[in-house]
């Protein structure tokens, strides 16, 4: 389309309303609840490792099956919402995530609590392959990571909510109760996604200008590609080793962040939620921001290839202070230098993620994005067996926030070295 027609297009679509944004924010509001459902078991650590008399291995092991699982719902989940679409393939996620989560109150022993973590597992592994799918189905290019980092944000929101609710929770019922009481109360979600989302063409809330808006980029083909084609592609190994190198790094902070400050500086379950919020308050910051940042440069001329490369490089730099972190005595400069780590790491996160849409037609994003996820969990569940490694070893975090530090300059080389101008796949028939 030429720059006449775009404007056109876009100031039609500013006058008619916004039903994307919508959609936006039902998925901001189930990223929220996935987060929630996945971080009570970071919150609660102190707490179950006291009750249950886990070592640090074992909640090492807890964690590496519900990574190992989520690596294998990414893949399939990748393809799932590929095939049936992202309406169906989110709610049956959402359906066995929530599902399982309700089941952690009745489990006590280390192998049962793998079990239903391993449940959870699957089903909270559909949840960025179909929102991302989402995305990509309601938003042109040029929008796509400002959405993406809005419904991202929803990570760190849950994580803000989590250590402000739970403990709460469990003065007031115990900790099995709190499983119980917040898995029920969110089920809520799946009927408002099941009647609010359709494709844009077919919906009835979407006008005939925003509709324009939405499909002004090229038309991609729709039949779903085979594993095979998009396997065989650098770009896909580009975005999967990627999060092969960032993943573990936000499994470190979502599942061992408590722990950390409650032992690092003597803070019990209800003390550590004030420097948790503040830490995911600034993720959050850095998650819109880094989606708006790369979309600001593409609107303002720069290439798709500048934008979102400058901005993983200006992120990468931003974490590296993190490698001092177990040296701050004085607790809330840890957790400036960690918040600003987690803000960059989404910031980071929010531009990979974009990175399928922008380099393979939408019949492939879903499948690229599960073969990313698998590589990622695959990393996480080796960095996982690591981390409790060390500390029962060595009983210190240094490695860890060393290698959390380099993590994402090795993510940038990697996705420049693969896919060096972001230039969009050509999948021949």
């Amino acid at each position: 389309m030429t720059d006449q027609a775009n404007a056109t297009v876009t100031q039609a679509a500013a006058r008619v309303g916004h039903y994307r944004w919508i959609i936006v924010g039902l998925l901001f509001a189930a990223t929220v609840i996935n987060y929630v459902d996945r971080q009570m078991i970071g919150v609660l650590k102190p707490t179950l490792m006291a009750d249950l008399g886990w070592s640090e291995l074992d909640f090492a092991n807890i964690v590496f099956w519900f990574q190992t699982a989520y690596a294998i719902g990414y893949i399939g989940f990748g393809r799932i919402v590929d095939i049936i679409g992202a309406r169906m393939g989110y709610a049956i996620a959402f359906v066995i995530w929530t599902l399982a989560h309700i089941a952690h109150g009745g489990v006590h022993s280390v192998t049962q609590f793998a079990m239903v973590r391993f449940g959870l597992g699957i089903g909270e592994a559909g949840n960025f392959p179909a929102g991302i799918k989402a995305v990509t189905e309601w938003f042109p290019v040029k929008e796509r990571a400002f959405a993406i980092g809005i419904f991202n944000a929803g990570a760190n929101i849950g994580a803000i909510v989590t250590p402000l609710v739970v403990p709460f929770l469990v003065i007031a019922y115990g900790w099995r109760a709190a499983f119980v009481i917040t898995g029920v109360a969110t089920f809520v979600w799946v009927f408002f996604w099941l009647a609010m989302y359709r494709k844009p063409e077919e919906h009835k809330r979407v006008s005939p200008a925003e509709l324009a808006h939405i499909q002004q980029d090229p038309v991609d083909p729709v039949t779903p590609l085979p594993w095979s084609r998009i396997a065989t592609k650098r770009e896909t190994w580009a975005y999967a080793l990627g999060k092969f190198c960032i993943d573990p790094i936000w499994w470190f902070f979502l599942f061992w962040l408590p722990g950390y400050l409650a032992t690092r500086y003597q803070l019990n379950i209800l003390q550590f939620g004030p420097p948790l919020v503040a830490i995911y308050l600034l993720s959050d910051v850095g998650s819109v921001a880094g989606g708006w940042a790369s979309s600001r440069w593409i609107k303002m001329g720069r290439s798709v290839n500048y934008a979102r490369k400058m901005t993983m490089l200006i992120c990468a730099v931003a974490v590296t202070p993190i490698f001092f972190a177990q040296s701050y005595d004085n607790l809330w400069l840890a957790v400036l230098v960690i918040g600003v780590a987690t803000a960059a790491h989404q910031a980071f996160s929010a531009n990979l993620y974009t990175l399928p849409s922008d380099l393979f037609p939408r019949s492939a994003v879903g499948s690229v994005i599960g073969i990313g996820g698998t590589v990622g969990a695959v990393g996480g569940m080796i960095f996982s067996l690591y981390t409790g490694y060390v500390l029962d070893q060595i009983g210190t975090y240094t490695p860890i926030f060393i290698v959390a530090g380099s993590a994402y300059f090795v993510a940038l080389a990697i996705v420049h070295l693969l896919t060096p101008r972001l230039e969009r796949v050509c999948i021949e028939d």
